[in-house]
């Protein structure tokens, strides 16, 4: 258990007035069963998600879905030119799950705002003044969500823009209080076999011994995203979703279990 000490900033508070969230394929679907959302999952997140009293955006990535078909087509982060079929499916498969979540928090009470990633993003970069209109829509009542995604990258090319990779690029532009990655584990393990969890990585406490991934090198990109955010001066959470209220806790600065990147 940690004490979170960026509310001890309050001059940061006034110029921060955002929560970035990327709500993990782990926790949004059953991995071990392809094509299957864990529907109960979304509601109880969002039904916690509902009182939080700030502009929030929310990133969710493919799991089960997206990564599901993405695997089978052999379709990867790097620009290639890939099956068409395999682009049709991976893509149909994002929209399919994004209209889940967005149907899953309209019904617990929110007020979703779908934001697909080409809304924003023109090849591998960010339409700057289009991601920054994203906090003026999250400020209406709304709750912007966008997703991992199958984009077109030009020259007959196409790649993986993951959801951990748009937490890094909206963190670059629009410097969120907070960035939350939500996942199914309670944080970052030192080691897996003992589960023992580091509570803080910084300058001062490096991470010193290797850290699990999941068969999509999930874990690993989170972490190198989440260690470019925190550079940035944004605090990062990683935080286990099938207990929400770990969730609101990092956002209302109480003691929570979990890991914290310091910014």
């Amino acid at each position: 258990m940690i004490s979170v000490r960026y509310f001890l900033k309050p001059f940061i508070a006034l110029v921060k007035i955002m929560i970035l969230m990327k709500l993990g394929g782990s926790i949004i679907t059953n991995k071990e069963k392809p094509l299957t959302p864990n529907r109960n999952s979304i509601r109880r997140i969002a039904s916690y998600l509902k009182n939080v009293d700030e502009p929030l955006v929310i990133i969710h990535g493919g799991g089960s879905f997206g990564h599901y078909w993405s695997v089978k087509y052999d379709m990867h982060t790097k620009p290639q030119k890939y099956s068409a079929k395999g682009v049709a499916v991976v893509k149909n498969s994002m929209v399919e799950l994004n209209s889940i979540v967005l149907e899953s928090f309209l019904e617990s009470g929110l007020k979703p705002y779908c934001l697909p990633p080409g809304d924003f993003m023109i090849g591998d970069k960010p339409l700057i003044k289009k991601v920054k209109e994203i906090p003026k829509i999250a400020k209406t009542g709304l709750t912007p969500i966008s997703y991992g995604d199958a984009m077109w990258f030009g020259k007959n090319k196409f790649y993986i823009l993951s959801g951990d990779r748009i937490m890094g690029v909206l963190s670059k532009l629009l410097h969120p209080r907070l960035a939350i990655f939500v996942t199914n584990v309670d944080g970052v393990y030192s080691d897996m076999k003992s589960k023992r969890l580091l509570s803080e990585i910084s300058k001062e406490k490096p991470i010193t011994s290797d850290v699990t991934m999941d068969v999509t090198g999930g874990m690993s990109r989170k972490i190198k995203e989440a260690f470019r955010i925190s550079k940035g001066g944004t605090d990062v959470f990683f935080v286990n979703g099938n207990i929400p209220r770990r969730i609101t806790n990092a956002i209302n600065g109480k003691s929570f279990e979990g890991t914290i990147f310091s910014g």
